[in-house]
């Protein structure tokens, strides 16, 4: 940015996407002043698509050093921070705060069972990306850990528990662990009795209203950047502690945000690892749609949205591939840019795509029942396939 001279009155975002963790400043008047960003990708490993914690901490202190670079001087103190995160998935936890399995991301297909029964027990679909299907599963698994859970969330929530000791969720993304009652802005209190009252619940000592995290609206105060989250943000320890935190949220709210798409009868489409669209309705739906989950706006409008697994990984990795290739020629092209020569050339491509067809699927989609998992290139000629057809 320059000669950009910070005031203090500067408002820090940082959202953890599938492909970039990013990092994005803004002046009090909301123009954006510097980014800084790192690149990381899931793996499947033992037939669970995750992330590794440590990773989750790498990345964040790298895309945050990434901005100060950027910027050319330090950061010490801030107006607000505010991080959001993929949405869904299953992160859980025992009483001393230990993570009790491997972070379970959205892209898992691995909760048809536990998804299907809730969904029929609550007369609202429950997807199989949502914590609460991930969980349940994990007790029809009849998983150790189970018993040993005092809280579990999603990764903004993650993030935000350790920076500031805070158990709390954004109501949009706290809407992908469980449903919402709008007219509360808070779990919807029969389905928490219903799920309390199955049978293999009953068989735990937690309650399920224990340990969810607290639900907040947006605007609403979410704690303050504590002296160890201050240092786990930023290594160089130029950053003070007791900056204000908004409430951590997932990226469908923070996509509704930047569309300004968050009022009734507005709605946006979402393209990135996955594609979803999204439409903020007046009330909830009167029908169960195994095609159409309900989640909210980040003030708590209920929201019909359509969800696919799978839209732009292969993709990236030809992009990828170009972007190497033009650097090894010793062009100077961004990545970006490479994206937008791709994007452009489209346009001029046949219409019929030249006979050839795209197949995507790098992970389960079960919007179109396909279970399959993913494909791994070996170094040799042949293909490998991971999962089931």
């Amino acid at each position: 940015m320059g000669n950009y001279v910070l005031t203090g009155n500067e408002s820090l975002g940082i959202e953890f996407g599938s492909t970039r963790i990013k990092a994005v400043l803004i002046d009090e008047n909301f123009n954006p002043v510097e980014s800084g960003g790192f690149t990381w990708e899931n793996r499947l490993e033992n037939g669970v698509w995750t992330y590794h914690t440590d990773e989750v901490w790498d990345g964040l202190r790298a895309a945050y050093s990434s901005l100060i670079n950027n910027l050319g001087t330090p950061i010490r103190t801030l107006k607000s921070i505010g991080f959001s995160a993929m949405m869904h998935g299953y992160l859980p936890f025992d009483k001393d705060g230990n993570l009790l399995a491997e972070f379970r991301t959205w892209r898992n297909t691995i909760t048809g069972e536990a998804a299907g029964e809730l969904t029929e027990l609550f007369g609202f679909n429950i997807p199989q990306r949502w914590s609460i299907a991930h969980l349940y599963q994990a007790i029809l698994n009849g998983e150790e850990h189970v018993k040993d859970i005092a809280f579990f969330t999603t990764l903004a929530g993650y993030v935000h528990w350790k920076l500031s000791g805070e158990k709390v969720l954004g109501i949009g993304d706290a809407s992908g662990m469980f449903p919402i009652d709008s007219e509360i802005n808070n779990y919807d209190e029969a389905m928490l009795d219903k799920f309390s009252a199955l049978e293999k619940v009953k068989e735990y000592s937690w309650d399920i209203r224990e340990i969810l995290p607290k639900v907040l609206p947006a605007g609403a105060q979410a704690g303050v950047l504590s002296e160890e989250g201050a240092s786990l943000l930023d290594a160089s320890g130029n950053l003070s502690a007791g900056i204000p935190l908004c409430p951590p949220e997932g990226d469908a709210g923070t996509g509704m945000t930047a569309t300004n798409s968050v009022t009734v009868r507005t709605g946006n489409v979402s393209a990135g690892t996955s594609i979803f669209s999204m439409v903020v309705l007046e009330n909830q739906l009167k029908n169960v749609y195994k095609e159409i989950d309900m989640v909210t706006t980040p003030s708590g409008k209920p929201v019909a949205m359509v969800h696919c697994n799978n839209c732009c990984t292969d993709l990236d990795y030809w992009v990828n591939m170009l972007y190497e290739f033009a650097g090894r020629v010793g062009s100077e092209l961004t990545k970006p840019q490479v994206y937008d020569l791709l994007y452009n050339s489209a346009l001029d491509g046949d219409a019929d795509c030249g006979g050839l067809i795209n197949f995507n699927y790098f992970s389960g989609e079960p919007f179109s029942g396909r279970e399959l998992h993913a494909f791994k290139f070996l170094p040799r000629s042949d293909l490998q396939y991971n999962g089931n057809a």
